[in-house]
């Protein structure tokens, strides 16, 4: 590497890039900005859009630490013994016991009376909380869209998901029931066991373990369906900031609960689910970040290789006057570079100073997600990486195949 061309070729670059036309310099600087933002923004609303919902299973229903019965279990036994030894922990903020149990909702059975109409049935998950509990743990209470929130005195009242009502659900299911709301009378049908409810409050989230349950106060539920106090079916464990999941997990795990527990932490309650959707889209995501940088290389080669093309005769004065060819190589390396570096500082400014925040405080409303802008720092910087290095294949190419022409050639325009 010679350091003479390297100066030289600095130079050159700099009076080319000063004399040259400022709407083309905008113009290339601005593709360069939208390219590096199609790269980072288009990967990181597709992952933003899974990392958001999974955030939101651990946040409304999961907690950080869950405890589920195992497959060939109805229930976990011996649960108070999980629940005492998690609420001792220092690093735990709340727990919450569920328990459940599979329920058939009639609604409007009193219009059945006086018509020939089909009942108006639907199949749910009859979910047996503590409302205090468990709104230290999930935060139930803000989901409320309609009603209030339950109590621990409350009799026959019940909080229904949005996903099991009609006027919620987008298009028409025979499985959600009709003309339901707010002080509406259900019957709630558990084998041969009937009882009459009244819903006090709807819930609405786009976690479907949780808009697609009925939530009773626990002592009541477990009084209608014979169930012990040390027999439920969850156990969420919210911990407090900065504290480690895996730990406690393992803590619960060696403090020999019982055969029918199965102890996971958040992302193991989610299955692989969530994982294979996030790196199919990221691939996705990818795939078109790849098309525009490929639209980007193109147009900074075409740019070079016109300048090149139109200088030719000034590039065969250079080398005829005894400037190197590696010094002219060197110029247009450094005028990509140039391209590159602007374009990139103003799109990480776009991103960091308004797209992230812009995105945290509005998510995009998906179907079943409000989505994000999921931007990791590793990513941006490879990106950064595979912007500049491909912008600076895409200058050097056309420079050189405009310097191995005949310096002779070059001067004559032959």
């Amino acid at each position: 590497m010679n350091t003479t061309d390297i100066k030289v070729g600095y130079f050159l670059a700099y009076r080319q890039i000063k004399r040259s036309s400022y709407w083309i310099t905008t113009l290339i600087i601005f593709i360069m900005t939208v390219t590096f933002l199609n790269l980072v923004v288009v990967s990181g609303i597709l992952v933003g859009l899974i990392s958001s919902s999974s955030n939101d299973f651990r946040i409304h229903y999961s907690g950080d630490v869950f405890v589920e019965s195992k497959a060939e279990y109805k229930y976990i036994d011996n649960s108070k013994y999980i629940y005492d030894i998690a609420s001792n922990l220092p690093e735990v903020g709340a727990v919450s016991m569920r328990y459940l149990e599979s329920v058939e909702l009639e609604a409007n059975y009193k219009r059945l009376v006086t018509s020939n109409k089909v009942k108006d049935l639907s199949r749910s998950t009859l979910t047996g909380i503590d409302p205090s509990s468990e709104d230290k743990v999930t935060g139930l209470s803000n989901l409320i869209v309609e009603g209030e929130y339950l109590s621990s005195d409350d009799t026959n009242q019940i909080l229904i998901g949005s996903s099991l009502l009609e006027q919620y659900s987008d298009v028409f299911e025979e499985s959600t029931l009709e003309n339901v709301g707010v002080g509406s009378k259900i019957r709630l049908n558990i084998g041969d066991i009937s009882q009459e409810v009244t819903v006090k409050g709807i819930v609405k989230t786009k976690t479907g373990e949780i808009s697609g349950r009925v939530f009773m106060e626990q002592k009541q539920m477990r009084n209608i369906t014979s169930r012990n106090y040390d027999q439920s079916s969850e156990i969420a464990i919210s911990l407090k900031s900065l504290a480690d999941a895996d730990n406690v997990k393992n803590f619960i795990v060696d403090s020999q609960v019982d055969k029918s527990a199965l102890v996971q932490n958040w992302e193991e309650a989610q299955g692989s689910f969530f994982k294979d959707l996030a790196s199919t889209f990221a691939i996705l995501g990818n795939v078109i970040g790849a098309t525009g940088l490929g639209v980007a290389s193109i147009t900074i080669f075409i740019v070079i290789f016109i300048n090149a093309i139109s200088r030719k005769k000034f590039i065969g004065i250079m080398k005829g006057v005894g400037i190197s060819g590696g010094a002219i190589r060197y110029s247009y390396i450094f005028q990509s570079l140039f391209y590159a570096s602007i374009g990139t500082v103003l799109g990480l400014v776009v991103l960091y100073g308004l797209l992230v925040p812009y995105f945290a405080q509005n998510p995009i409303d998906f179907p079943f997600s409000d989505g994000i802008l999921a931007v990791s720092t590793v990513g941006t910087i490879w990106r950064v990486g595979l912007l500049v290095i491909t912008t600076l294949i895409a200058g050097f190419i056309p420079a050189q195949l405009i310097i191995r022409k005949n310096t002779l050639d070059s001067i004559l325009g032959r």
